[in-house]
């Protein structure tokens, strides 16, 4: 019987379970053996990431010709225009081609967000504005180089939902399993 987890990835953890260096990988939080995360979060972003031993659930989960909906929240810095949320939308030239158009929206920073530790790098004179963005493709850092070319980098990035799994009320380093 195949089993999967979600879990949500905390700020600077590693998406795998091999050690690098002194950094904190997947094995400091999970102790079922033979899951393997589903794609991968950076580093620097946090939130919703699956685990499965499923390899055709992997699949289907990675594969980009499945075009399974990613949904993030991304804090970016100053506030995007019409021109940006348009170019987000449309999608946008990086290095590796042009990104598929992305469903993108302006919203209120999240009522239930947990600190992030360290905090995000605050300007006094500049502005930060939560986006939400959800992507049908999943290239390396996609999110961040998207709101960089438009000209709001992102300094926060949470990923809610895969398809229809969701966040929900994991906090930090807790796993569910499905």
């Amino acid at each position: 019987m195949a089993r999967s987890l979600l879990f949500n990835k905390p700020y600077r953890v590693l998406s795998q379970f091999s050690p690098d260096g002194d950094k904190s990988t997947l094995a400091d939080y999970i102790d079922l053996p033979g899951v393997y995360a589903a794609g991968r979060l950076d580093f620097d972003s946090e939130g919703l990431l699956l685990l499965t031993d499923d390899g055709r659930l992997q699949a289907r989960v990675t594969d980009p010709r499945h075009r399974l909906a990613k949904t993030y929240l991304a804090q970016v810095e100053g506030v995007p225009g019409e021109d940006a949320l348009a170019g987000l939308a449309r999608g946008v030239e990086l290095k590796d081609g042009i990104t598929r158009p992305a469903a993108v929206a302006v919203i209120d920073e999240p009522g239930w967000l947990w600190p992030r530790n360290p905090p995000i790098r605050v300007r006094r004179n500049i502005p930060t504005q939560w986006l939400r963005l959800e992507i049908r493709e999943g290239r390396n850092r996609q999110v961040r180089r998207m709101t960089a070319v438009v000209g709001h980098p992102t300094l926060r990035l949470l990923r809610v939902a895969i398809g229809d799994w969701t966040l929900g009320n994991l906090a930090p380093g807790e796993y569910r399993l499905l």
